[in-house]
């Protein structure tokens, strides 16, 4: 009988245990594509399945991880080849359906996107979600000409996080004046490494808006934290501005006043990197290939085993990882 290692999530009262263990490979469900999996991550939506936080789960027992970057061993519709390299992320992979903590993974094709020639698939896995994420959002930033070449930066809140990491570098490199927000002020010198110009507290944006409109700051924004500072930005970003939001790390809601949007002409762009695409995604991976330096993305990275990912899950869910977080499966591959 073929088994696999894998991190399981099981039902129980009142959390959920996560344990790794060795499953018969024919507990998981048999989608076209199947996969080695070499690689995974650890994101925050991975930390709430182990918690069993925001009802990402339905059906126990589970494996979580939304991210995986894997060697195809069969595909029953011929849209890949065994030996291809595919990263697949997003389409609920992780949360409806068993996802990457596993050596072996089975998907649908339309989940997957080809590996970049250029691209290792442990530096995959250290873009991850996050990577695509940020991307994306820089991608929606361009489509509103929120382009480089002005004085006023470029605004990434939660920078010290995944997406915010990531976006950090790309801008960077792109030619915009980045700020980094964050609340953790050991970061700074971090940070400026990845390319930030300017870093601020969180403490002054987290508390909302004072006035509808406030003074001009900010050329646009990348948000990942939602909430009063999403609601602060809004009303500090200069005319003809835009904010990318890509995340709710503090909060689901805010307040705010119609004016900028009125007066400013400042747009709000939603990312949804679950439900992108696949043309979105390839465009977004062959532009990371090109754009984030492998030597930058190296520093960002921790590498894990299974074993040590419910500690650092909650380390995520507390605001206390650094960067992005690759969980190695079979570095053999």
């Amino acid at each position: 009988m073929e088994t696999i290692r894998a991190l399981v999530v099981r039902e129980s009262t009142p959390l959920p245990t996560v344990a790794v263990e060795t499953l018969p490979t024919s507990t998981l469900y048999q989608r076209p594509l199947r996969v080695r999996v070499a690689y995974s991550t650890l994101n925050y939506k991975d930390g709430m399945v182990m918690r069993g936080q925001g009802r990402l789960v339905r059906t126990y027992p589970h494996v979580p991880g939304v991210d995986l970057v894997g060697q195809v061993l069969s595909d029953a519709t011929g849209t890949y080849a065994p030996g291809d390299w595919i990263i697949a992320t997003g389409f609920r992979i992780g949360e409806l359906y068993w996802g990457g903590y596993a050596e072996e993974a089975f998907l649908e094709p339309a989940w997957a996107v080809r590996l970049p020639s250029s691209m290792t698939p442990r530096q995959a896995m250290g873009i991850g979600t996050a990577g695509l994420t940020a991307m994306l959002a820089i991608m929606a930033l361009e489509h509103l000409s929120i382009l480089p070449g002005s004085q006023a930066p470029l605004l990434v809140t939660g920078a010290a996080g995944g997406v915010g990491s990531i976006a950090i570098a790309i801008a960077s490199r792109l030619g915009y004046i980045v700020a980094g927000s964050t609340g953790r002020d050991t970061e700074t010198d971090y940070l400026t490494h990845l390319g930030a110009s300017i870093v601020i507290p969180r403490s002054d944006l987290d508390s909302g808006p004072e006035r509808p409109l406030e003074s001009e700051h900010w050329l646009g924004c990348i948000d990942s934290v939602g909430g009063q500072t999403l609601a602060r930005v809004l009303a500090q970003t200069k005319s003809n501005g835009a904010i990318a939001s890509v995340g709710l790390a503090g909060g689901s809601s805010f307040t705010a006043s119609v004016m900028p949007f009125l007066l400013r002409g400042v747009s709000i762009a939603g990312i949804d990197s679950v439900n992108a695409p696949l043309s979105a995604r390839e465009i977004a991976w062959g532009r990371l290939a090109d754009l984030l330096d492998p030597a930058l993305l190296e520093e960002m990275i921790t590498e894990i085993n299974l074993e040590q990912l419910p500690t650092y899950a909650e380390k995520i869910l507390a605001g206390q990882v650094r960067g992005r977080v690759v969980v190695a499966l079979d570095t053999s591959l």
